[in-house]
């Protein structure tokens, strides 16, 4: 993004390809995508630390030469099946636009809403991390509670 806050012509060439069975190698992802354009660059994403360490992430970007290669990937691509898992492909301007507006709700106090799924249908990480916030809270008031009978029982 350039400081003027409009999204650079290299992400409209770019996309994101998500759901990736953990078999599908960068070779295939290549021979995959080859057919819709010249691609000028590959994002294959691996784990660098922990114990999946070497292994897929499951997300990968694709650079083409034209935004018109580009739209015309996802539009061929998104939803079909690869290794038994349907391809969630987006421009990655898209996933940007996305993102802010997640962060911008946020931002104007609408972040306590639950966004519960992503574009793939699984819960997103942010509610997840946002619902065990909410438990922990209300684990939290629940043992004050508790602490405050036993101290009136004891005084009793």
């Amino acid at each position: 993004m350039d400081p003027n806050g409009s999204i650079d012509d290299k992400c409209e060439n770019r996309l994101y390809i998500g759901n990736l069975d953990l078999r599908i190698t960068e070779a295939a992802l290549l021979k995959m995508f080859s057919p819709y354009g010249k691609i000028v660059t590959e994002d294959f994403l691996w784990h660098t630390r922990g114990p999946k360490r070497g292994e897929p992430r499951g997300f990968a970007f694709i650079q083409y030469s034209t935004k018109e290669e580009a739209k015309l990937a996802k539009e061929k691509m998104h939803g079909k099946l690869a290794c038994g898992r349907p391809l969630v492909v987006r421009l990655a301007s898209e996933r940007y636009a996305l993102e802010t507006a997640d962060s911008s709700k946020k931002a104007t106090g609408e972040g306590h809403k639950l966004h519960l799924t992503s574009g793939s249908g699984q819960t997103s990480r942010s509610a997840k991390i946002a619902a065990i916030k909410n438990k922990l809270k209300s684990l939290e008031e629940d043992n004050s509670k508790i602490k405050k009978q036993k101290k009136g029982d004891n005084i009793s």
